[in-house]
């Protein structure tokens, strides 16, 4: 069954704590849940409030940077991968959000090496602890230090190297429908889809993301979404909404609007 989950980024002001009340409230199935977040509210007592309240975690954000563009060296930012990797276990989440990190200076080739030796290594942990490791593709000009993986084809070939289960995409409407889309495509990468964002945009970004209310913005989402359902996708769709035109807008009306809009999109 496709579910509905609220992303902690949206409601960026409010703490862990008012995320799960407001989420609950709303009527969200699921909540995508901001590691610093839960790490300010306490982890333990995070995954009592959700159990208390009945919220699923629809997918952890995030983990990687491991070409160094955080400031970390290759070996913490593994280390902190694996400790996300039982921490989205722990939450009962199946999937955990992975950015290979930028360049960083280096030539491609190496910094898709380092990435691989990296995701060689997490793989044996998020199989045993039953996580995706979902990969997910930025818009350079949104995003730039995040990623090295700019369009869905790069993140697929990507994904495709290792062969396991257990690595698969993070798609976010906003990164990948600002440019025209091959929605056969879509539909037959479904089955690799570990989780679907979902964003609305005005306008091309010009360095910082400026998301809006779902349907008042020019991507195509319903045909997103129509095209992930036909190919068999029963995932999560997480709402995620930040930037300069969400700016002002109450969070409650927000939730409201975008519980409505996804109800719609895909028909429950």
């Amino acid at each position: 069954m496709v579910r509905m989950s609220m992303n902690e980024l949206t409601t960026y002001s409010w703490t862990f704590e008012e995320d799960v009340l407001h989420f609950a409230n709303a009527g969200y199935a699921a909540i995508g849940v901001w590691r610093q977040k839960l790490s300010d509210f306490g982890e333990e007592r995070g995954i009592e409030l959700l159990r208390d309240h009945d919220l699923s975690v629809s997918n952890l954000m995030w983990a990687g940077g491991f070409t160094g563009i955080d400031g970390r060296r290759f070996r913490e930012s593994v280390q902190d991968a694996i400790e996300a990797i039982h921490l989205a276990a722990d939450l009962g989440s199946d999937s955990l959000i992975v950015y290979t990190g930028s360049r960083a200076g280096h030539t491609m080739n190496h910094s898709a090496r380092i990435c691989r030796n990296a995701i060689a290594e997490l793989i044996p942990v998020a199989e045993s602890c039953g996580v995706n490791l979902a990969i997910e593709p930025v818009l350079e000009a949104a995003g730039g230090d995040w990623s090295f993986l700019h369009n869905l084809d790069a993140a697929l070939g990507f994904v495709d190297q290792f062969g396991s289960a257990n690595v698969k995409l993070a798609i976010d409407s906003y990164h990948i429908g600002m440019d025209s889309i091959c929605l056969k495509q879509l539909e037959e990468i479904a089955p690799k889809v570990a989780i679907v964002h979902l964003g609305d945009a005005k306008r091309r970004p010009r360095g910082e993301q400026n998301r809006c209310l779902l349907g008042a913005g020019v991507i195509p989402i319903a045909d997103i979404v129509g095209a992930l359902l036909d190919g068999g996708y029963k995932g999560y769709f997480d709402v995620e909404l930040l930037g300069e035109d969400m700016e002002g807008l109450k969070y409650h009306d927000v939730l409201t609007q975008s519980r409505t809009a996804l109800s719609q999109l895909i028909g429950v």
